[in-house]
C-alpha cells in the first residue's frame, strides 16, 4: 500500500470566510473521488480544527493499492477536474509525501 499526503497553503488574498468555503470545497471535491478512482483505497481531507501553530490550511491523507494506482490517480480525469477547479486556483504552496506502508 502507498500513502499520499499533501499539505496546501491557501492564497493570502482570501478572507477567513472565503478560506473556509474553499477548504470545504476542497474537502467535498477530493473526498468525492472515493469509489471513482481505480486503486484508491481511502481518501480523507482535514480542513477543520487547525491549531494556531499550523502553517498549512488543508491536508489530504490518501491510500492507494500500489504506486501504479497513485500514478493513475494523478492523471485520472475526475482527479484533474477537482484539482483544476477546487484546489490549484486557490492554493499558493503544496508539499507532498508519498511512501509505502
Amino acid at each position: 500500500m502507498v500513502k499520499h499526503i499533501i499539505l496546501w497553503k491557501l492564497k493570502a488574498e482570501y478572507t477567513e470566510e472565503q478560506k473556509e468555503e474553499i477548504r470545504q470545497g476542497i474537502k467535498a471535491g477530493l473526498e468525492g473521488l472515493a469509489g471513482v478512482i481505480p486503486g484508491l483505497v481511502s481518501i480523507t481531507v482535514n480542513a477543520d480544527g487547525r491549531l494556531a501553530s499550523s502553517n498549512a490550511d488543508v491536508m489530504l491523507d490518501s491510500s492507494f493499492e500500489n504506486e501504479a494506482a497513485l500514478a493513475g490517480y494523478a492523471v485520472h480525469p475526475a482527479h484533474q477536474e477537482v484539482a483544476n477547479t477546487k484546489v490549484r486556483p486557490y492554493t499558493c504552496k503544496r508539499a507532498c509525501l508519498d511512501f509505502e506502508v
